[in-house]
């Protein structure tokens, strides 16, 4: 086990380094100059010249990726040239909006997507099953920009039952905190029951036709019992990685709800850091978002022994 986390760990390293290189250079290489655009349109072309050096973008690209990488080493992501403060602290800054969202989302989507795709399982062929694969048909087609609008007009325009858009810390009360994220966590899960819930309905399914089920049936086991000890635990290894790359998924792709939602966290950070050429906050960003893929696949990878003993690394 020690080994095998040892060997994960240093598999990060090249990854990252790949994932930082690749992102300065495309952000270095795409139209767009951060100087004109901080400069304003009124700017003179001595004025933006000026403007480019202060930044250090008057540097050969490698010279630029080097001194950034240096800084890097250090724990150091960079100044924002948009907000004039360092990545690190804009980052740390609107974690909490987009942490909050995907943990919430999250949560809907396992307590929602496991039982219905265990008992799609249990009923195969019936109207439940049938009724869940055309919902995950829909879930996977529906844009979410789509649903989000929908449910904006329906709940909170026509009904009145929650906001339109903001965000409440959790500092504020956990109950504004929750008031404010329902709307967009239910927006968001949509896609993760589909995925979640399918996954388990032919995970649970494959196993049910496995001999230790009709033995345990044979006994005189509760069908309850059998599908939670015997169908469902057997069956947690694709479970598990689909929700750990779910988890990994919703930390780095809620931008378009949090745009739609006015939420301000890191996916709206990144767009607004897109439209104003802010190079050190997206690579920093990217960066962050690349490090917790990572580590979330580590995490479920070293989960898989304690759902299925017969994995031994």
């Amino acid at each position: 086990m020690l080994a095998f986390l040892a060997r994960r760990l240093a598999a990060t390293i090249p990854v990252l380094l790949i994932v930082s290189l690749l992102v300065f250079l495309m952000l270095r290489l795409t139209p767009g100059d951060p100087a004109a655009v901080l400069a304003g349109d009124a700017a003179s072309a001595e004025q933006i010249a000026q403007i480019r050096t202060s930044l250090g973008l008057d540097r050969s690209i490698p010279e630029q990726y080097a001194i950034w990488f240096g800084h890097l080493l250090g724990g150091d992501l960079g100044q924002s040239y948009y907000y004039r403060m360092p990545v690190t602290s804009l980052i740390a800054q609107r974690l909490e909006p987009s942490v909050s969202l995907a943990l919430i989302t999250i949560l809907i989507a396992v307590s929602v997507a496991v039982p219905l795709g265990v008992m799609a399982a249990w009923r195969f062929g019936g109207w439940l099953d049938r009724g869940l694969m055309g919902f995950s048909v829909l879930g996977f087609s529906v844009p979410v920009f789509v649903l989000a609008y929908v449910l904006i007009w329906a709940v909170s325009l026509k009904l009145g039952w929650l906001p339109v858009q903001g965000y409440k810390r959790i500092a504020d009360g956990v109950g504004p905190w929750l008031y404010h994220l329902v709307l967009p966590s239910l927006t968001l899960s949509v896609i993760y029951i589909a995925l979640i819930a399918r996954v388990t309905r032919a995970s649970v399914l494959e196993t049910l036709g496995e001999d230790y089920i009709r033995t345990a049936r044979a006994k005189g086991l509760a069908e309850s019992r059998v599908l939670v000890r015997h169908a469902l635990a057997n069956a947690a290894v694709p479970i598990a990685t689909v929700i750990g790359i779910g988890i990994a998924l919703l930390i780095g792709g809620v931008v378009v709800t949090e745009s739609v939602y006015a939420i301000p966290g890191l996916g709206r950070l990144t767009v607004d850091a897109v439209l104003a050429r802010d190079f050190p906050t997206i690579q920093g960003v990217i960066l962050f978002f690349s490090f917790v893929y990572v580590g979330i696949n580590l995490l479920v990878d070293l989960s898989y022994v304690f759902f299925d003993p017969r994995i031994r690394y």
